[in-house]
């Protein structure tokens, strides 16, 4: 195929799902180049030892029958090594099929390293002015024909057509440039050892940054960790700081989550409690701030800024607004009262009008005709406070919509990784990973410490709808939700 490029083995399986940890392989195929010459292809059906799904069978032709009197994974895992050693893997979409793989060798407690090539990549490269990358669209876009389509070999036959067709309308120096692109490992830094990125997973989690000392420069998180680690080492950094963190990098860290929210949280808490010199935006301790509303018209004034002590969830009905500045907090509520021709006086913007406003002594406000006169007696101060509740319902904050204490489980198919993060009012409680765990957590009955960070991250996970365990009721069967 490439004369110029290390060998290849252009591979396919055919599976009974999506997940490798649940799911297995049902049909391997591959094709075997070697200094571009093809030197071997190989196919086999592979009896799952699981049921093969209908819809399965459906989509492939591969059925029950046709695997049962075929060969175990263990079986042929040496021979489809003996294929695959010492070339570069590729295949469409290679991170599926690659996977699988692992899985299979690793429940043979062996542990497959193998250099990866994705033409779905590939083509986006080569043909960057199409949207779609998919075997069924390069068939469609190339003319393209194959009577096996879903079936590994005729897969295989395939991509192999499609690569040789790339090269003879672009030019093979266009391709073998692309694929050298993409084999190009990553630049690691003189102390960083290569091996451990064989062993980050690709699944969500927090990653930690080390230099010199036991202090990390810098703290990530990403859905798939081992890519985005890859990604800082790439030698293609988008700025400065990027690549100084890439070139100080001595140890790397990872921490994995059995989702997105999980690394989130991580995230956030970590940078808080260690404070990384290149993470600036999550690592900062500024005090919060808010408007706090009177419970009535006559305590006067009536709006305090409160600071973060004072930030109780369980009062969001009297909250209004979260500031990183008093100053922030004023300049909002003075607007507020230029606009809806409030008084200054009474609800605090300046001086302490209670007893002026009581005596009907009009505020310099009233005078120049910008408040109604609440503070003269021209206005009543119920309708005054009523106006007042108005004008802040934008900045009002969310009270808290359920019960008590709720659950937002998370569950990672590929790793079986499962999570259960604990909120009450708007605060993280904990994060646990089995049900004694959570039995411990329930019965601490910690504080509420309140984050603008988790308050925003929740938030932004609730709008998904996702399924939410109520940890208050009596039942016990949430411990074995895990």
């Amino acid at each position: 195929m490439f004369s110029n490029l290390p060998h290849f083995v252009v591979l396919d399986l055919e599976t009974t799902g999506d997940s490798p940890l649940h799911d297995r392989i049902t049909e391997i195929a591959l094709v075997r180049f070697e200094n571009g010459i093809e030197a071997d292809r190989w196919e086999t059906l592979v009896n799952p030892g699981v049921s093969i799904p209908p819809f399965i069978s459906r989509l492939t032709g591969i059925t029950n029958e046709m695997v049962k009197d075929a060969p175990a994974f263990d079986e042929i895992a040496h021979k489809l090594y003996g294929y695959i050693e010492g070339a570069v893997l590729a295949a469409h979409n290679v991170r599926f099929d690659h996977g699988f793989l692992k899985s299979e060798f690793k429940r043979l407690d062996a542990v497959l390293r193998q250099k990866v090539m994705c033409t779905v990549k590939l083509s986006r490269r080569l043909y960057p002015e199409h949207r779609s990358h998919g075997l069924d669209a390069i068939m469609q876009r190339h003319s393209l024909v194959t009577c096996d389509r879903h079936r590994a070999m005729g897969d295989v036959n395939l991509l192999v057509a499609y690569l040789e067709l790339a090269k003879r309308e672009l030019g093979e120096k266009r391709v073998l440039d692309e694929v050298a692109a993409l084999l190009k490992g990553p630049s690691l830094p003189a102390g960083l050892d290569a091996t451990f990125l064989d062993e980050i997973p690709d699944s969500a989690g927090v990653y930690l940054f080390y230099g010199e000392n036991n202090l990390p420069l810098y703290i990530g998180k990403s859905v798939t960790l081992r890519s985005r680690v890859m990604s800082h080492f790439s030698g293609d950094h988008s700025s400065s700081k990027a690549m100084r963190i890439g070139q100080q990098v001595n140890r790397v860290e990872w921490i994995e989550t059995a989702g997105e929210l999980g690394a989130l949280l991580l995230e956030s808490s970590l940078i808080k409690e260690r404070q990384p010199i290149h993470n600036r935006r999550l690592r900062s301790t500024r005090t919060l701030f808010s408007l706090s509303l009177a419970g009535g018209p006559d305590q006067v004034p009536l709006t305090n800024i409160v600071t973060e002590d004072d930030i109780d969830p369980a009062r969001f009905d009297h909250l209004f607004g979260f500031f990183r500045s008093k100053k922030a907090a004023m300049n909002a509520l003075r607007k507020i009262v230029l606009d809806n021709r409030l008084c200054p006086r009474v609800i605090g913007v300046e001086g302490a009008g209670a007893q002026g406003a009581r005596a009907g002594s009009a505020c310099f406000s009233h005078q120049i005709k910008r408040c109604d006169g609440v503070c003269a007696g021209k206005e009543s101060a119920d309708l005054h406070y009523l106006r007042l509740k108005q004008a802040l319902i934008p900045l009002r904050l969310k009270p808290w919509p359920y019960p008590g204490r709720i659950g937002f489980r998370e569950f990672n198919e590929v790793s079986g990784h499962s999570q259960i993060h604990v909120f009450d009012k708007w605060c993280h409680l904990g994060t646990v990973q089995n049900g004694e765990e959570l039995e411990d957590l329930l019965q601490a009955r910690s504080s509420l410490s309140f984050d603008l960070d988790v308050y925003n991250l929740l938030q932004k996970s609730l709008r998904k709808k996702p399924a939410i365990i109520s940890l208050e009721s009596s039942s016990r069967s949430v411990y074995h939700s895990f």
